[in-house]
């Protein structure tokens, strides 16, 4: 059941839901996502970092996720997110995700356009989805710091995408990524003029800590793909921790991963349903 993320979200973006996307540091968290998708029967991407890739090997996640997929009964696609050059992009590609994106945003308008194009033109050559971005996610992702962040402009994103030919694109409304430090305030008319100029699915990024009566607002308003990230992370640590706690002496990591994983299982659940692709298989 290992898929692209094209049909996947024009299947969202036709029914007015979105599909969530997971990002994964380690086999527990891999368990947990596609444990949580199987049993809300819902689509599921699966994500990792150019830093995660780091960690560990793409091939290495993508056994992973492999390995679970083939006995799954809901559709999964394993993703590169915010790839930061056409070598990584390429080196998922070849290892076999089934999904990349490739941020250019942090280059001026032209430069992300043939960034992306050239990414677009190898993956569609083997029908592998691309995601691009234009304007700036605030908040850090991996090593980069992208600050404030910068607006998506409406008319410069149909523009884009005209010319790249991207499957997905990923817009700034004013979410961030990281941990919140006050609550984020979305610019969420931009949203639907963005929806009313562009008719590929749109995807947003840094929803972690962001209320889930926004994030409602915005599946309403056109978002396709929703990511979540740090959240992930934060409800693994403290799955940890608090067998730790509850025992200091405990030596086996299976006794932490598990309640870790559990708790990350439960906090996809959550989000499945806030996106509204829970039962959709």
């Amino acid at each position: 059941m290992l898929v692209t993320t094209k049909k996947m979200l024009l299947e969202a973006q036709k029914n007015h839901y979105a599909v969530g996307a997971f990002n994964v540091e380690n086999m527990e968290m891999v368990q947990a996502v596609i444990a949580a998708a199987e049993e809300m029967r819902s689509p599921i991407i699966i994500q990792t970092t150019p830093s995660t890739l780091k960690y560990a090997s793409p091939e290495l996640y993508l056994a992973n996720v492999k390995a679970l997929a083939n006995k799954a009964e809901v559709p999964i696609a394993i993703h590169l997110d915010h790839g930061n050059s056409f070598e990584l992009a390429m080196q998922t590609f070849r290892c076999g995700y089934t999904s990349i994106m490739i941020d250019g945003s942090q280059k001026p308008f032209e430069e992300n356009i043939a960034l992306t194009s050239a990414v677009i033109k190898a993956a569609h050559a083997a029908n592998i989805s691309v995601e691009a971005e234009l304007g700036t996610v605030g908040g850090k992702e991996d090593s980069l710091d992208n600050g404030e962040g910068g607006y998506t402009d409406p008319s410069k994103a149909k523009e884009f995408v005209e010319r790249s030919g991207c499957d997905s694109l990923a817009v700034a409304i004013g979410t961030a990524h990281g941990v919140y430090k006050h609550a984020p305030k979305l610019d969420l008319n931009r949203l639907s003029a963005i929806r009313e100029v562009v008719d590929i699915p749109l995807v947003l990024h840094g929803t972690s800590g962001v209320d889930d009566k926004v994030v409602k607002e915005c599946v309403q308003r056109g978002i396709c793909k929703v990511n979540y990230a740090t959240d992930l992370r934060i409800a693994y640590t403290r799955g940890v921790k608090e067998v730790l706690a509850e025992n200091p002496d405990t030596i086996d990591p299976k006794k932490y991963g598990a309640r870790g994983r559990e708790y990350v299982k439960q906090y996809v659940m959550e989000k499945m349903q806030v996106v509204g692709s829970a039962h959709r298989i």
